[in-house]
């Protein structure tokens, strides 16, 4: 599976920064791209390091209503400014000085790389900076101030595309994503989260399937808090390839946070590195077959910034650049020793967790008492009649 790919990056994209405190911290990208860099995952003749596209008003309003972004715009001037009814000035979105700007480039640089696969200079793109999935037309919600992804979304839609397969990985539910393409059929959503009855923002049921005009085009797997490599794999395989394959979408556009590792101090699910791992091939094999490799990604949610992030992108971008990581690779000492000398702590020796994780495929059998069989089959019978494929689950059990 080889083309050529698009790796976006900036050190302006650092000023994405809440302060101290905060979660969403930059230094997670940082370090992930600097393991990239040292794992020479930026070397090859096959990718290409970009810079993120202008934006402007205009753009960000294909997606956000212009009195929001008004909003953003009076409290990245005076962030004394609190408009807490369009959630700025909340604990999750603390306005700061260039607010406004700093949001826009995130837009810019998932822009930078849909614009790379849609003019066919890279096959597969990645913006480990993006992937701000719960910001909604008219308020900022969960860390994110611009839905970077739907403003990338929307622009391929306005260039002509006619189908577009959105899957979210993160560990909560993709809403903002969802919410701007709730009534559009030519966008199928698909997110794989925890539960909303255990985690912010406490949507993303199997019965959310789209507006009236696009029946079916949002499917919510919610999984139980406690699910592991094995179960969220049997997830994925029970819903994903089907739906998608079925939508025939000409560019796959994904979200790959990885907060679902069980490390992340913010949510309930217990995936590895490895298991994490395995769900990237499984999406890049998935743009292969459905859409001759048109990928776009974007980071997303992770909060384990040292342990987890840094490893679990690393993986990922080797799956977009075509150099998979060895699981037994160490960790490379000049990562680790920066890590030691800026952060004071140590930092993970191998890019494994020293888990093999094994799919249970959907078609080896459906076991009525196991909870997540359970949330795949409500998923399957809410959305799968709409685009023609049974939901039936007896297959051979």
């Amino acid at each position: 599976m080889t083309g050529h790919a698009a790796v976006v990056w900036d050190d302006q994209l650092a000023a994405y920064d809440f302060g101290p405190g905060h979660p969403l911290a930059p230094i997670r990208v940082q370090l992930a791209m600097r393991l990239a860099r040292d794992l020479g995952l930026l070397e090859g003749d096959n990718v290409t390091v970009i810079t993120p596209d202008p934006v402007d008003d205009e753009l960000l309003a294909t997606v956000h209503d212009a009195d929001y972004i008004a909003a953003v715009r009076r409290s990245s001037a005076d962030p004394t400014v609190h408009e807490l009814h369009r959630g700025l000035g909340t604990d999750d979105v603390p306005t700061f000085a260039g607010m406004h700007e700093a949001s826009r480039d995130v837009c810019g640089a998932t822009l930078a790389a849909t614009r790379a696969v849609f003019e066919g200079r890279a096959l597969h793109a990645l913006n480990l900076a993006g992937g701000l999935h719960h910001a909604m037309p008219g308020a900022a919600s969960g860390f994110c101030v611009y839905n970077d992804i739907a403003v990338s979304i929307q622009w391929l839609l306005d260039q002509g595309v006619e189908r577009i397969a959105y899957v979210d990985v993160d560990v909560h539910h993709g809403d903002g994503v969802q919410a701007a393409f709730w009534n559009e059929p030519r966008v199928l959503t698909v997110s794989i989260h925890e539960s909303g009855r255990a985690l912010f923002p406490g949507t993303g049921f199997p019965m959310e399937i789209g507006g009236p005009d696009a029946i079916g085009s949002a499917v919510n797997i919610a999984l139980p808090p406690g699910t592991r490599d094995e179960g969220w794999l049997r997830a994925f395989d029970g819903v994903v390839p089907s739906i998608v394959t079925e939508f025939a979408p000409q560019f796959l556009v994904t979200q790959q946070g990885c907060d679902t590792h069980e490390d992340d101090p913010l949510a309930h699910l217990a995936l590895s590195i490895d298991g994490q791992r395995a769900s990237y091939r499984a999406l890049h094999q998935l743009a292969h077959d459905v859409t001759d490799g048109r990928w776009i990604a974007t980071g997303g949610g992770g909060y384990s910034w040292i342990d987890v992030v840094p490893r679990a992108w690393s993986h990922l971008m080797g799956e977009i650049v075509d150099a998979r990581i060895p699981p037994e690779t160490l960790v490379p000492e000049s990562w680790r020793s920066f890590v030691a000398e800026r952060l004071k702590v140590p930092s993970p020796a191998l890019m494994t967790d020293g888990f093999e994780p094994k799919t249970r495929t959907w078609e080896s059998g459906y076991d009525p008492a196991d909870p997540i069989d359970a949330a795949v089959l409500r998923t399957r019978e809410a959305v799968f009649p709409w685009h023609g494929l049974s939901a039936d689950p007896y297959h051979g059990f």
